[in-house]
């Protein structure tokens, strides 16, 4: 008698356990927190930017679009249309995805892949010394591997024509 009365209570406790971690689960109509900020790791330098034909200004890591011209300290003017003038008169057209910085330094966005290229490439080397020079050897061989295959097969055929003949 006592076993069955231990054993019931055993098993009244295992099931209001289990709803009492179903209680604790959202209910409908709760309102959920906000979401948090995540930085998504994607910065903007300072500075003027082309971006979808518009000229948009970074400052302090707030972007907007460009309302008006700008004058920067070295004495460069940016219009709205994305043309850059020089303290010396020498004029230029932005391009998409060129960076003028708030000191007046442009930047194209091609310079800017290129340095991210070799910045990449400078990484990968530090990370993994000596591999770069093993891939270049092992595709040269693989070329050298396949011009001869052409050259053979070319004087294959070079034969198998002077047997026909």
């Amino acid at each position: 008698m006592n076993h069955k009365f231990f054993f019931s209570f055993i098993l009244v406790g295992t099931l209001l356990s289990g709803a009492s971690a179903h209680a604790q689960a959202a209910r409908p109509g709760r309102v959920a927190p906000k979401p948090r900020v995540v930085a998504t790791g994607v910065g903007l330098k300072d500075g003027l930017t082309m971006q979808k034909g518009r000229v948009v200004l970074t400052e302090m890591g707030i972007t907007n679009p460009l309302t008006a011209d700008k004058k920067l300290l070295n004495g460069t003017i940016i219009t709205l249309a994305g043309i850059v003038t020089a303290p010396d008169g020498a004029t230029a057209q932005m391009g998409e995805g060129d960076l003028v910085s708030l000191t007046g330094r442009v930047t194209s966005r091609a310079a800017i892949v290129e340095a991210d290229s070799l910045a990449k490439i400078q990484l990968f080397d530090a990370l993994h010394p000596g591999k770069r020079k093993k891939m270049e050897a092992e595709r040269d061989r693989k070329a050298k591997v396949k011009a001869k295959l052409a050259e053979d097969k070319a004087k294959a055929k070079e034969k198998a024509a002077k047997k026909k003949k």
